[in-house]
């Protein structure tokens, strides 16, 4: 199975401080878990491109993409945005990287060049919402790619499946009110951002599902197989998008699941089983959160094995 592996080294100037988890040592543990003889057979794409503003703002209003890019510090300085997500001289640039791999990646699967891709960059993307960066996170990468992909290619409906621990409350911000575009997600609860509740619906486009601290890979698999499997199969998506966090992992210091390198394999190569099904195989992944290291790039090489296995 052909994937394209995409990143960039502008995602490793992004550094939010010291003791910060949301570190570039995330992105060189990913890859060089990547690296190894097992993946001798990715697509390697190393320069990932800047998103351009008409992309960003299929999903964020102008006035907010022009006030994230312009936040570009001297080196050394930090602009602190809310209690936990700051910018620094490499902010920016990051973030137009992390977003530009997610269209490049939509760009090569819907045209035929691979049947899936994953996005090894940072930052993260489900926290931000349409006027507001958190938890990490500026732009919307998930839904980016998913706009364009209806935009540019031609896709009626997108799938953005979300395994994060945390609730991505910017990605359903941002299509809950679409049918067009279905959100599905398992998360710690309670956990942050606070949302998340099964009974956040959307127009009926939004499916959460969140798992109670200590819930192990058995909670996980049934939310999926008996729930959340069944509604994206219904939905016969035309690509689906992953927000891959492997925060759920046991070893992860920000929450308190107990998923494990086999529950997120099996959970990539389930969602890929749809994706022969109904969209010709169509995945795109992108990285969000995890914040063991060990943890994260084990997790991460379960979930690319199966991107190319399955």
């Amino acid at each position: 199975m052909s994937v394209l592996l995409l990143t960039h080294r502008a995602c490793l100037t992004h550094d939010m401080g010291e003791f910060h988890p949301e570190c570039p040592d995330r992105l060189r543990a990913v890859l060089k878990a990547l690296d190894s003889e097992d993946f001798a057979d990715l697509i390697r794409e190393t320069a990932a491109p800047e998103a351009t503003v008409e992309q960003l703002c299929r999903v964020h209003p102008r006035n907010y993409v022009d006030a994230i890019l312009s936040i570009r510090p001297p080196e050394g300085e930090s602009v602190q945005l809310d209690a936990d997500t700051a910018m620094n001289h490499g902010s920016a640039e990051a973030a137009l990287r992390a977003a530009g791999a997610a269209v490049a990646a939509v760009d090569a699967v819907m045209g035929g060049e691979v049947r899936r891709a994953f996005c090894a960059t940072r930052p993260p993307g489900h926290h931000a919402e349409p006027t507001r960066p958190m938890g990490f996170c500026f732009f919307s990468n998930a839904v980016v790619a998913a706009r364009h992909a209806q935009a540019e290619h031609g896709a009626a409906r997108v799938a953005i499946i979300d395994f994060d621990v945390h609730h991505g409350n910017g990605s359903q911000a941002c299509v809950e009110q679409d049918a067009t575009i279905l959100y599905a997600s398992t998360h710690q609860m309670p956990l942050y951002p606070g949302t998340g509740d099964p009974m956040e619906r959307g127009v009926g486009n939004v499916f959460n599902i969140g798992l109670r601290a200590g819930s192990d890979g058995t909670a996980f698999r049934e939310a999926w197989e008996v729930a959340l499997l069944p509604a994206i199969d219904r939905f016969d998506p035309d690509l689906i998008v992953i927000s891959a966090g492997f925060d759920a992992h046991a070893r992860d210091p920000l929450a308190q699941l107990r998923v494990r390198e086999a529950d997120f394999a099996w959970l990539t190569a389930s969602l890929c089983g749809i994706a022969e099904a109904r969209c010709g195989g169509r995945v795109v992944s992108l990285l969000e959160g995890g914040y063991d290291l060990d943890a994260l790039a084990s997790s991460t090489a379960a979930h690319v094995r199966a991107l190319m296995r399955s």
